[in-house]
This record gives structure tokens, C-alpha cells and sequence, in this order.
């Protein structure tokens, strides 16, 4: 298994409030994005970046995706609990988009716009649902896919954690096959970086590193106007 990760504050915000977590000796990979005002934003992210890791060891009895239900619910109440004991903390909610490589399959643990992609045999499939208010709307039809890209209210989430006492995670397998890249990624990449400019770059015969930095200095030519944070891993 190889990898690459970068984040980058990018070029309009003033601090980072996206994580990321690379732990390949687990299989464990996931990406953060804080909200709640920076100083919010940073703790929520790097809380549930931090209890994941913390939850899921080398060696576990349960299986892949009741082990990341359990951590992210257990990120959800720490996130709430800081949320309610420390003042400039209230109301900080994250996303998170985790994935694991156990028994020759992907498993994904989802909450939020934060995204999971699968590019194998030379395509690109999104593999998460954005829990966000315009693709609700897009999904029943009352929005343009262009109409829900340049729309006002296209950072309302209508699920993080941090925002409910019981998380709704989306939990979701799929068998992992030999020289699958997965790549993780927060809006900052995808609001600028179009599927088929993503599919485009992975394509091509180069580093996951020289991928992972063309998806983001991509992303800063467009304007860079939040966090911008990839994970690439490729199974190999």
C-alpha cells in the first residue's frame, strides 16, 4: 500500500480547520473539515481525527465497519461534550470521510461533504453521498447541477458530527481490487476541481505525490477559496 496526503490553508482563509490522518500500518486513512469558527473548526476536525486513531488499533475483534461506527460515534460525543463544557467551543461540528483496508475489502465511514473516490481501471466513481442541503435539493430536482455549484447556501450541511446526539454515519463496502487508487478529499479540492479534471490527473503516469500536488496547486489556480486537503492511497 503507498500513499500521499497534503492540506493547504489555501488562499482566502485565514487558518486551517481541515485533519487528515494517514496510519497505513492499520489500513486507516481519513480527512477532517472543522466548521464552527477556525478555533472551533480546528478542535471538532482534529478530535475526530484524533479518536479515531486512538479507537481503531492494529488489532481488532470486531469487524471494519462496526469498529469505525463505534470510533466516530465516540468522536461525535467527545466533539458535543467539549462543545458544552468549553464556551469558544459551542456549536463546532467536522465532517469526516475514513476509510480502511481490512479483508481484501474498502470500508468507508461517512458523515458530512467531505468525499471518498474510487479511480480503477482507468474511471472515477464518487463513492459518498454530500450531506449537504443543496444536494438534497439537487437530488430531488429543484436544483441544476449548476444552480447547486454556485448556490448561496451550498455550505449548509444537513449532517456532521457535532451537530446531533446520535450520528448518522454512513457506512459503506465494496471489495478492493489491485491497483485501486482511493482518494479522499474536503470541498476545498471538488468546489474548484471538476470529476473529470480529477479522473484526468490520476490518470496520468506520475508520483501519487506529483497527483496529489497538481489536484491542489489546481484548486489554488481556481481560487483556492477554502482548506484544500487529498489523501491519495493506492492498493498495491
Amino acid at each position: 500500500m503507498l500513499f500521499d496526503a497534503l492540506s493547504d490553508i489555501g488562499l482566502i482563509r485565514k487558518e486551517n480547520e481541515d485533519n487528515y490522518l494517514v496510519a497505513p500500518e492499520k489500513g486507516l486513512f481519513a480527512v477532517a473539515d472543522g466548521m464552527g469558527g477556525h478555533v472551533g473548526g480546528q478542535k471538532a476536525s482534529k478530535l475526530a481525527i484524533q479518536v479515531l486513531d486512538e479507537l481503531i488499533g492494529t488489532e481488532n475483534e470486531r469487524k471494519a465497519p462496526d469498529l469505525m461506527h463505534y470510533a466516530i460515534s465516540r468522536a461525535n460525543e467527545m466533539i458535543l461534550q467539549s462543545g458544552e463544557n468549553e464556551k469558544e467551543y459551542y456549536g463546532m461540528g467536522t465532517t469526516i470521510t475514513a476509510a480502511m483496508f481490512k479483508d481484501g475489502s474498502i470500508h468507508l465511514a461517512h458523515i458530512g461533504d467531505s468525499r471518498a473516490y474510487l479511480f480503477r481501471d482507468n474511471s472515477l466513481s464518487l463513492l459518498t453521498c454530500d450531506h449537504s442541503l443543496v444536494n438534497e435539493l439537487f437530488r430531488n430536482g429543484s436544483l441544476t447541477l449548476e444552480e447547486m455549484q454556485n448556490h448561496p447556501q451550498r455550505n449548509i450541511l444537513t449532517r456532521a458530527l457535532g451537530t446531533q446526539r446520535v450520528a448518522e454515519v454512513d457506512i459503506i463496502s465494496l471489495p478492493a481490487q489491485e491497483n485501486d487508487l482511493l482518494l479522499l478529499c474536503t470541498d476545498g479540492l471538488y468546489c474548484h476541481v471538476s470529476d473529470q479534471e480529477i479522473a484526468d490527473i490520476l490518470k496520468q503516469d506520475w508520483t501519487l505525490r506529483e497527483k496529489v500536488r497538481r489536484m491542489v496547486d489546481l484548486a489554488l489556480e481556481r481560487g483556492g477559496t477554502d482548506n484544500i486537503t487529498v489523501v491519495l492511497v493506492a492498493n498495491v
